[in-house]
């Protein structure tokens, strides 16, 4: 096998292990806090929860048949590889769900209760701790270039669309839209479990959007110097943070006098180092810091990438 089939597979491999632990957190999430505190959710899980809650039917059943006519809108929309991913995603969460709820819970309708669940009786802890956890998978999932199916499809879809809105903001607003629903079949404490169900999906849409997009964040800095000191903090840039920088010539408005213009981008965590340099080598240097959410070359998002 040559290096680059084995860059394939372990590419390959590497992909689906993240998709997988993303499936693994999803589930947790859905049914150990959402479902076994009693609370709705967004999107397909959301609406199997409140079917869940009429009926006492299984959630993970449930997510199943309803996600099959939204997967093959999406292979129509996004080709076979993404129908593939989405697949697996879907038949994986609705398994881990489905065994989660055989493991922990007692499933008599009558009865209402749970064998060991739910750990909290607290609406908030549940809220917080399952819409941190659900985002948190869902996040990965869609790192992957995949999808949990059911409405995410549809918001993929949009998102092509409205390019300006974030993912996370479009699933917000589909996922408030389905809770309203849940009114009809959370008869107890229907307000707290709105209130709460909302509150999870705030929390869900803060997470799932630092896990899509917090790691292509960055420090877009601006340093004007004259010409020596910026050739040596150019130099340092190079060599101790290993980072790219590129010069402009520029000119001050009042002095006249030439100076350089220093641009480059770093990660967040390199940042401050970059400022200790910048004050190191030239005290009188003028830097204008601000950030950047999207990068695109080396180092960071490729150019081809998928929009997320």
């Amino acid at each position: 096998m040559d290096a680059q089939k084995k860059f394939a597979v372990k590419n390959f491999l590497g992909r689906y292990a993240l998709i997988t632990l993303g499936c693994v957190f999803y589930a947790a999430g859905v049914v150990l806090f959402l479902q076994a505190g009693g609370l709705a959710g967004g999107g397909v899980t959301g609406i199997a929860l409140i079917i869940n809650e009429a009926s006492g039917f299984s959630t993970g059943i449930l997510s199943f048949i309803i996600n099959a006519p939204l997967l093959l809108w999406g292979w129509k929309v996004f080709g076979r590889e993404f129908f593939l991913s989405t697949l697996y995603v879907i038949a994986l969460s609705s398994l881990l769900i489905w065994l989660a709820e055989s493991a922990f819970f007692e499933w008599i309708p009558s009865s209402g209760g749970g064998l060991l669940l739910p750990f909290t009786e607290s609406y908030l802890i549940n809220a917080v701790t399952g819409g941190a956890i659900y985002g948190f998978g869902i996040g990965l999932i869609f790192r992957c270039g995949s999808s949990s199916g059911g409405t995410d499809i549809p918001v993929k879809v949009l998102r092509k669309k409205f390019r300006h809105v974030s993912t996370g903001v479009i699933t917000m607003l589909t996922d408030v839209t389905i809770v309203a629903c849940s009114a009809f079949a959370y008869r107890e404490n229907t307000l707290e479990v709105l209130f709460y169900t909302v509150l999870s999906i705030a929390v869900y849409t803060v997470v799932f959007d630092w896990v899509l997009y917090g790691g292509n964040s960055a420090k877009m800095v601006f340093v004007i110097s004259a010409e020596e000191p910026a050739k040596r903090i150019s130099a340092r840039i190079l060599r101790e943070l290993d980072a790219g920088a590129t010069f402009v010539d520029g000119k001050g408005a009042y002095s006249g006098e030439s100076k350089k213009v220093l641009l480059c981008v770093v990660k967040p965590v390199v940042y401050p180092r970059l400022r200790d340099i910048v004050r190191e080598e030239d005290r009188e240097a003028f830097m204008i810091v601000s950030s950047a959410k999207e990068i695109y070359g080396e180092g960071y998002i490729s150019p081809d990438s998928e929009e997320l």
